[in-house]
């Protein structure tokens, strides 16, 4: 009885152990114990289980597996969950109302999943964390959508695309001085990253002093998308999301005292058609989203861009003879390496998806990367060619109610980075040593290093 006495001195002790056992279970739950399952049922051969060990373990695009998925169906039953790397499947199930966004591990039904909300309780927040965009479903995610989409429209982010240009322009100018005396430069590093960044910033109000950090904070979190994160990954990750929750709170409070013409800044004062605005909570997840997720894949996108063109000298000379194919080539450069691999569902509702029976509570493993290369929609799938007439009907973006947001900026934004680039220096050539990054959901270059020559 005397633990159950809020003065009993072994009480703040007991609280103290129940928080730091949070993380733990978090980390059980969600990393070791489906990394356990997944790598047993791989050794079994499971396709869906060697797709997820595969991805973990290795810089390339799996197609071999893409196809060996596609060849077994539209939609593929694996032990643990559905999967699909055909085009018009991924489609269908990204647009199903009875599929939401998202898989739960550890917080469903039972002892197990009472344990799992429990664990769940302190969670930082982050992009799969809601209320996130990419986590939540209408009429919430409508809500919180309208009152952002109209800085990220087309014509919007056209009136961004002479900021953009002066921005590459001087990036390019950093790099020639970096690169004095033949040295090599670091591309992801001193252009496809700050690039993105620096315009993301400034749509959403950053101060220059504070982009770095930024930079920083969205790098460290990048892997909270992953599974079966080591422990002392695990806890990098976090100790990262909870820096950029606290900064974030901090950069929305200085909006408020001291409101500009930026985004965040309408964000704040935004309200929908009923006078509501969006919950501190809200605010802080989709100024967070938008602020990593319109860096983060964009700086993919340029570095798979620079490698792929890198690698084909032939489609950098068609584009070189004709520059009209400039939008063409980035949509390309998305759909045969895109900047992310795959996205999970979970059903919500007994439902059917290309004529198959999919019960409550399924999971379904939609392989963005895998349906951009589907043969019956796209001739010849492995191969890049800055020409071909159908490359938009890539789902790189994703598709249905969770299509990105940012996919305007982002194609914007490629298209300039990588034509500036080009045009800037003809002569330029990668060297050795360019890393992928380890993060498995996420796909780009951590190192480019190249000669600008």
């Amino acid at each position: 009885m005397l633990l159950r006495t809020a003065t009993h001195p072994l009480v703040p002790r007991a609280d103290a152990l129940r928080s730091a056992a949070r993380p733990a279970v978090r980390w059980g739950l969600g990393h070791a114990l489906p990394k356990t399952v997944m790598r047993a049922a791989a050794r079994r051969g499971d396709l869906h289980a060697r797709l997820i060990v595969t991805s973990s373990t290795s810089s390339d695009v799996p197609v071999d597996l893409f196809d060996e998925i596609r060849a077994s169906g539209p939609l593929h039953r694996s032990r643990y969950a559905y999967v699909t790397a055909t085009l018009p499947v991924v489609r269908e199930v990204l647009a199903n109302p009875d599929v939401r966004a998202g898989v739960d591990l550890g917080t469903g039904a039972g002892p197990l999943g009472r344990i799992g909300r429990w664990a769940h309780e302190t969670t930082p927040m982050g992009p799969l964390t809601p209320p996130s965009l990419l986590v939540t479903e209408p009429p919430d995610h409508t809500r919180m959508r309208k009152l952002v989409t109209r800085v990220f429209s087309v014509k919007a982010v056209q009136r961004l695309r002479e900021r953009t240009e002066q921005i590459a322009d001087k990036l390019l100018g950093d790099l020639a001085r970096q690169s004095a005396g033949g040295r090599p430069v670091d591309l992801v590093e001193a252009y496809c990253a700050l690039l993105p960044v620096t315009v993301i910033a400034e749509i959403l109000g950053v101060p220059d002093s504070e982009r770095h950090t930024v930079l920083e904070f969205g790098t460290a979190a990048a892997p909270s998308l992953d599974l079966g994160l080591s422990w002392r990954r695990f806890r990098t990750v976090e100790g990262a999301l909870s820096s950029f929750e606290a900064w974030l709170v901090d950069h929305i409070e200085s909006k408020r005292r001291r409101p500009g013409d930026d985004l965040l800044s309408q964000m704040v004062a935004a309200r929908d058609d009923d006078g509501v605005a969006l919950t501190d909570k809200e605010l802080v997840a989709t100024a967070g989203l938008v602020l990593a997720a319109g860096f983060e894949t964009t700086v993919n996108l340029l570095s798979n861009g620079i490698a792929l063109l890198h690698e084909h000298p032939e489609q950098l000379a068609a584009l070189r003879t004709d520059p009209g194919l400039w939008s063409n080539a980035v949509e390309e450069v998305l759909r045969l390496d895109p900047p992310v691999l795959l996205t999970g569902r979970t059903v919500v509702r007994d439902t059917e998806v290309a004529g198959v029976p999919v019960p409550r509570g399924a999971v379904v493993t939609t392989l963005l990367a895998g349906a951009n290369r589907d043969p019956d929609v796209f001739a010849d799938p492995h191969r890049f060619d800055v020409s071909r007439e159908n490359a938009a009907d890539h789902v790189s973006f994703s598709a249905g109610r969770h299509f990105c947001l940012g996919a305007a900026l982002a194609r914007m934004e490629g298209q300039v980075g990588l034509q500036r680039i080009v045009e800037r220096y003809p002569d330029l050539r990668l060297e050795p040593g360019a890393a992928r990054r380890d993060t498995r959901i996420l796909r780009g270059y951590q190192v480019l290093p190249a000669r600008l020559g």
